[in-house]
Formats: structure tokens, C-alpha cells, sequence
């Protein structure tokens, strides 16, 4: 008989899990910032979100993208975790983290 995994169990494969992602996106493009998150939000586990460098072309995002969900469909196929990953416009980042202005 399987035996369901604990919690602490699930944490502790959800934080391998979202190593190896966040290792794999800076794999595919080292210069990038690479945000993993255990937050969840509706059916996700956590996400994964690439900022690559200004001036990448659009295929080059595009090609980092879907590599990095196939290895995520993988992982979900593995392990039932739902990892979702998106690469982002690094300038929509910092506008998002300004503060507000009075």
C-alpha cells in the first residue's frame, strides 16, 4: 500500500522541485533573474518566473519559455505538483515593484 505524503514531505519535494526549475531557467539563460515562489494561489504549488535581460530577441524568449514548461509538465507528471512558469518582461518588474507615488 502507497502511503500519501505528509506535509512536510510535499515541502520539502515542492523545494527540490522548485530548484531544479529556477537551476534549469538560469541554465537556459544565465544572465537572467530567477524568481521561484511555494506561494499558492488557486490549483498552483508555486511558480517560477524568468526575467531575462533587455534586448533578448522574442524567440529566444519564446524558446527558454517552452523549454522550461515542457520540464515543468514533466515534473507535474512526476510528482502531481503544479509548477507554472512564465519569462516576463524585466521591465514590467520594476515598474511593479516601485512604490506608489503621494
Amino acid at each position: 500500500m502507497i502511503r500519501p505524503l505528509s506535509p512536510y514531505d510535499t515541502r520539502l519535494r515542492l523545494d527540490a522541485l522548485l530548484t531544479e526549475l529556477a537551476l534549469y531557467a538560469k541554465e537556459l539563460c544565465p544572465e537572467a533573474q530567477v524568481e521561484a515562489s511555494a506561494l499558492q494561489y488557486e490549483d498552483e504549488d508555486g511558480r517560477v518566473e524568468v526575467f531575462p535581460p533587455c534586448g533578448l530577441s522574442e524567440a529566444e524568449e519564446e524558446r527558454i519559455e517552452l523549454a522550461l514548461c515542457a520540464r515543468s509538465a514533466d515534473l507535474f507528471a512526476e510528482t502531481g505538483l503544479f509548477v507554472p512558469c512564465a519569462v516576463l518582461d524585466a521591465t514590467a518588474r520594476a515598474t511593479e515593484s516601485s512604490p506608489p507615488h503621494a
